[in-house]
Order: C-alpha cells, then structure tokens, then sequence
C-alpha cells in the first residue's frame, strides 16, 4: 500500500550530474591547488630544515630509497628521460582522463569518486601550507642527490625548476613536497581502475601506475619516501571523510527546498486532497462535508461532523 509522507520530510531527488556543472567545478578545485601551492610558499630555511628532518628520520627508520633510485636515474638516461616526462605530464593527464571516464561509463559511481579525490586534494593543501618541505633536488650537492629534471631539461620542456616550463619556474611553488599529490592522485586512479575498470589490463594498470609514480618521484629527486607516504595518508583521510562531505552538500541543498515548501492548507493540517482529511486513527480518508450539519447545532465540532449515528437494530 503506497505510504503517504509528512510535509516537510520528503526526500529531494539528487539532480543529475551535468559537465558544464562538473567542468566549472573541477576547475575551481584545480585553481585552488594551484593557488594553494603558491601562496604557501613559506621561507626556504623552514622548508630545507623540513627535509632535513625527513631525511634524519628515515635513516633512524633504516630507510633509503632514494638515493639507489636517483644513482640509477642518473646514470641511465634510457630510464631517467622518461621518468622526467612520467612526473612532468601524467599527473596532469591521466587524472582528468579517469574522472572522464567514469562520468561517463561509471556515472553511478562518479560523485563519490570525484568528492574523494577532492577532500584529499584539499587536506595535500593544508600540508602545503602547515608544513613547506624542500625536496631532495634543491639540497646542497653534499647530500647526494641530482635534479634528473635539470640533468635532463634539454629533452623536455622544463627547466631547472621541476616540471615548470622554462621561464615559468617563479609561477610554482618547489616546496611544497608534503605529502605528495603525485602519488595521492596515482593511488586513487590506480583505485578506480581496479575497480571499475572490469578487466584484466585495468586491475594490471591499476597496481602498475601508483607504484611507478611512486619510483618516479623519489628517482627524479622530487620527493622523499616519507612524501609519498603522507600522500597515501592523505588519500585515505580523504576517503573517510568524502561521505560526510557528501552528506553535509546534501543538506545543504534540501534545506532551502524544506524551508520554501509551503504546508498544503496553510495551517499545517495533513490534507491528502480537497476536502479529504485523514485524523489520528483513521486508515482510508473519509471524505468531509464542507459544511455543517443544521440540526447539529452551532456548537458542534468539526470531529462530529460526517461520523455517522449507529442505525438501530430491526
């Protein structure tokens, strides 16, 4: 039997995803990680203690990657150019292919997907800004650490400044190294392609392009292990907060319908139709007359109106 609800407590439908309402907002969201990497720049002498410290934690862990991985890199340019192009563009690329691609052939998945990688693009800027790392490239030669990306520029069209096109490297922020989006972003396109992907190639590309990015950005001197850890952390903060976050735009948007949602009679009283109410105890509404019975007398009440005497017996 179909149930009647109370004014008021209906829920909105969720209006459907758009791409001219999508674009806008995934470029707003860019906007502010690119703002985000520039104002919290922070002073170089923070920022090169930061990494300092990071590296004196990870020999105290008995950790070292990076330094094999850019030793390699470095010598072999065979792996060192293409892990230059790897950082410089598939981070910018690869991201929005997925999100496309979900919105797309995953559109039932795609919100949730897309508020993920949101929130923890936003909890990566608040790392930016409470902590400015330098990396391991900008340290001084005696740590031992090469920038393949400088080494290697003329392959590319970056300069000394990262993945910044030459000229350009004063529009970026080089210090913001924790955690590291780079892999952040990676790990969640090797999630939906896992996934979502529903074949074997994907679930292969899913597990593969995380882990190289991974490779990548300690290789190149971009960013230490710990980095990339806290990118992985920083994912997975984001993902228990995306449906919280959801549910908080949710309210948001059914509030004003609650509060513009007029009551059906103005009083409030629960009319399912014209002149067909229903009172506590009833379970089919019973049509009401609209006026008062006569002989009923002034004083009677709306309740006794329509009820029917009981017919005696014959």
């Amino acid at each position: 039997m179909p149930q009647t609800e109370t004014p008021g407590t209906e829920v909105a439908l969720r209006p459907r995803l758009r791409w001219w309402t999508e674009l806008p907002l995934i470029l707003l969201v860019y906007g502010c990680y690119s703002a985000g990497r520039l104002l919290a720049r922070g002073d170089v002498t923070s920022a090169v203690d930061h990494g300092l410290a990071i590296l004196r934690i990870e020999k105290a862990l008995h950790l070292n990657a990076e330094h094999p991985l850019n030793r390699l890199f470095t010598r072999e340019p065979w792996l060192g150019v293409p892990a230059d192009f790897w950082y410089a563009s598939l981070h910018y690329l690869v991201t929005p292919a997925i999100l496309v691609w979900l919105f797309h052939a995953r559109a039932r998945h795609y919100r949730a997907a897309r508020t993920w990688l949101m929130t923890s693009t936003f909890l990566g800027l608040i790392g930016f800004t409470l902590l400015p790392t330098c990396p391991p490239r900008l340290l001084s030669a005696g740590h031992g650490f090469v920038d393949t990306m400088a080494q290697y520029s003329s392959y590319g069209w970056w300069g000394g400044a990262a993945s910044a096109p030459r000229g350009m490297g004063g529009m970026t922020n080089q210090y913001a190294a924790m955690p590291s989006l780079h892999v952040g972003w990676a790990l969640w396109c090797g999630v939906m392609l896992w996934r979502y992907g529903g074949t074997r190639l994907t679930k292969v590309l899913g597990v593969g392009y995380p882990l190289v990015t991974a490779l990548v950005v300690m290789g190149t001197a971009n960013h230490y292990l710990l980095d990339a850890v806290a990118g992985v952390a920083a994912m997975g903060v984001g993902l228990l907060l995306a449906p919280r976050v959801m549910r908080a735009v949710d309210l948001l948007r059914t509030r004003p319908a609650r509060r513009a949602a007029p009551a059906a009679d103005g009083t409030g009283s629960p009319i399912v139709s014209a002149g067909c109410q229903t009172s506590a105890g009833e379970r089919i509404p019973r049509q009401r007359e609209s006026r008062l019975d006569p002989a009923a007398g002034p004083d009677a009440s709306p309740a006794d109106v329509g009820e029917e005497a009981p017919t005696p017996a014959r």
